[in-house]
């Protein structure tokens, strides 16, 4: 089972290194979301530097749901996802294949690229290892909560606003303590309380979303 999970999450990495433009599309919106908002509130640094951690939080959720409708809906529409369910691996190891590979070609390069908008937004350079930490734990939990949106609304008709219902409410915890974590950094405070908080929900999401996600599949291929 292990191999055909391999198998399915290099099939992704290779099938997004040959069409990338979703992945291409999620960091140019991450870029230009964090960039406008200068224009938008003014250069003041004090400014900036207060709403950084915020922005650059929305721009990298937004950025990352610009994608998941696309997670299951390619392989739906050709096929290919009733012969991964006819495979070795069960609906859920093949959900959670799928999701690994959304979080590797998606959310890792919008992490690569937060220090430098952090930059641009007047991030304390001292909280950027506190973003950068609490992107990592985060957007798994993500892309987990998005996969199974997703599953949930394959096949229906305006998917996308549908996916974004219903995964933007389950999104707020995760947003909190992110931002929390890097604004505790900013003005000395522990940040280990909230990024514990971030891990506790990225471990829910593991061990949840993956079954949950599966079933959604099932239900949809049936």
């Amino acid at each position: 089972m292990l191999a055909a999970i391999g198998a399915i999450i290099g099939r992704d990495l290779r099938l997004a290194l040959r069409q990338g433009l979703d992945s291409l599309l999620a960091v140019v919106f991450f870029v230009l979301a964090c960039v406008l908002f200068p224009f938008g509130v003014g250069p003041a640094p004090e400014t900036l530097a207060r709403i950084a951690a915020g922005v650059l939080w929305v721009a990298a959720l937004l950025a990352a749901l610009l994608s998941l409708e696309r997670l299951f809906q390619a392989d739906y529409e050709d096929g290919s996802l009733d012969l991964l369910a006819l495979g070795p691996a069960p609906l859920p190891a093949i959900a959670a294949a799928k999701i690994a590979a959304h979080w590797l070609t998606t959310s890792v390069p919008l992490i690569a690229a937060a220090p430098v908008l952090a930059l641009i937004l007047n991030l304390p350079p001292a909280a950027f290892s506190s973003l950068v930490l609490a992107l990592v734990l985060g957007t798994p939990t993500l892309s987990l909560i998005g996969g199974v949106g997703a599953a949930l609304v394959l096949g229906a008709r305006r998917g996308g606003v549908l996916l974004a219902l219903l995964v933007l409410p389950l999104y707020i915890p995760v947003l909190i303590f992110g931002v929390a974590a890097v604004g505790a950094s900013q003005i000395g405070l522990a940040v280990q309380p909230h990024l514990f908080m971030l891990a506790a929900l990225l471990l829910v999401a593991l061990v949840l979303a993956p079954w949950a996600a599966g079933a959604a599949l099932r239900q949809a291929l049936d």
